[in-house]
């Protein structure tokens, strides 16, 4: 809104200084500031709230050490998060940006899911919450939506080189590289990145290829359906992750910092050309939700490190893995997840590899067996005699270092 307010300043009055909202980079580091002073300060308000509202967290006694103490402590925090991350949004961002669009839905959308879930576990007593099919659905649901939008949107497209005589009507820009000239121009594509191929990049449509020709045609089934495993398959995994004090908080500032790099190189059709990967037109307004969702990863975490004054909950961990996902599809750098997500996808992996194993032995042998002391994988460390505040931090190297590979791949063919 800002943003728009002195864009009209500037044209009407020509006032010094409002020029600057124009520049990605300042509203960013507005959107950063915003989103610290949102959470730290209205953070101690939450947390008083809850605490007189008696909104605790109810513990399981699962052997653990230091776990019961933690019984009582507020929850339901991730109001914050998605305060923090919302308000920044809607004040430096383009609002009509489609992308822009794509990234409040989302955090709406999970946030709700995630908020009913605590409210049936808080206020109802029921330690189950929202029923597993329901989340699905929900998630399901929004990554139809995503890429549907994502299908079918006219301002969703990507810049390629094309060749004069097989160019579309749109319109063409020139450019040189040394003592060549070259053509490109907006188009639709189902193309994204993948990492260790040629030119990086993979064509969804392809994977049907082998249907024969009008194979195209079923391009946008094979995109639903990576969509729908993505969208689910993070946001579980980064509620399977908020086990431990400050884990999925860290981690996912961690990976926040890293989309908003990947943005902008992917927006900006300079540094796309100089590292010659896909320019994304419009693309680069999402590094300020990116500076607004990091914002407030880390204010959260002055409350949520070790020892946690407040949960985030569901409300905030479903609304982060969902965040994360729709952020990598739209950039359409979704095929690096495996890297840059690698703790929520290990995380997520150990409890089914867990609850496989079990299943399996006990309907083998008559009763079930484990592959670690216990899932997910920080719970394992914990029952190995781990301080969970040194499980932490060993997660977040391990996700510093997955961030670095993952921004690596961008040259790597």
């Amino acid at each position: 809104m800002l943003y728009y307010l002195f864009l009209w300043l500037d044209k009407q009055f020509d006032i010094p200084g409002a020029g600057v909202f124009q520049y990605i980079s300042f509203r960013t580091g507005m959107a950063v500031i915003l989103s610290l002073i949102i959470t730290t300060v209205y953070g101690d308000r939450l947390i008083r709230f809850l605490r007189a509202k008696q909104v605790g967290e109810s513990v399981r006694n699962l052997g653990l050490e230091g776990q019961m103490q933690k019984q009582g402590t507020p929850t339901m925090g991730g109001i914050i998060i998605l305060m923090g991350i919302l308000v920044p949004t809607l004040l430096f961002a383009k609002i009509s940006n489609i992308y822009i669009v794509l990234m409040i839905i989302t955090t709406v959308w999970m946030g709700v899911i995630g908020f009913i879930d605590d409210y049936i576990k808080v206020f109802k007593k029921d330690k189950e919450g929202l029923a597993g099919r329901f989340k699905i659905l929900g998630q399901v649901g929004l990554a139809i939506i995503i890429g549907w939008t994502m299908y079918f949107h006219p301002s969703i497209v990507v810049r390629q080189q094309v060749t004069l005589p097989t160019a579309n009507i749109a319109p063409l820009e020139v450019h040189q590289r040394g003592s060549e000239y070259f053509y490109t121009q907006n188009v639709k594509s189902t193309k994204t990145n993948i990492p260790f191929y040629k030119n990086n990049e993979f064509d969804y449509a392809k994977v049907l290829k082998f249907l024969g020709e009008g194979y195209e045609k079923y391009a946008l089934m094979v995109f639903l359906l990576f969509v729908i495993f993505i969208v689910t398959f993070i946001s579980n995994g980064a509620n399977l992750t908020d086990g431990i004090d400050g884990l999925a908080t860290g981690t996912s500032a961690i990976i926040g910092i890293t989309l908003a790099v990947l943005a902008y190189v992917s927006g900006n059709a300079i540094t796309a050309e100089y590292l010659n990967i896909m320019y994304i037109p419009y693309s680069g307004e999402l590094v300020i939700f990116a500076g607004a969702f990091v914002g407030a990863c880390v204010g959260f975490l002055w409350y949520n490190s070790y020892p946690a004054q407040v949960f985030m909950g569901d409300t905030g961990s479903l609304a982060i893995g969902g965040i994360i996902a729709a952020f990598a599809i739209m950039i359409r750098k979704e095929l690096l997840i495996p890297i840059l997500c690698g703790v929520f996808m290990v995380e997520n992996i150990s409890v089914m590899i867990q609850v496989s194993w079990f299943k399996y032995t006990k309907k083998k042998f008559g009763e079930g067996r484990r592959v670690f002391l216990m899932a997910p994988l920080h719970h394992h460390y914990q029952k190995k005699g781990y301080h969970e505040a040194k499980i932490v931090t060993r997660f977040w190297i391990v996700g510093i270092i997955l961030a670095i590979i993952t921004i690596v791949t961008l040259k790597l063919r």
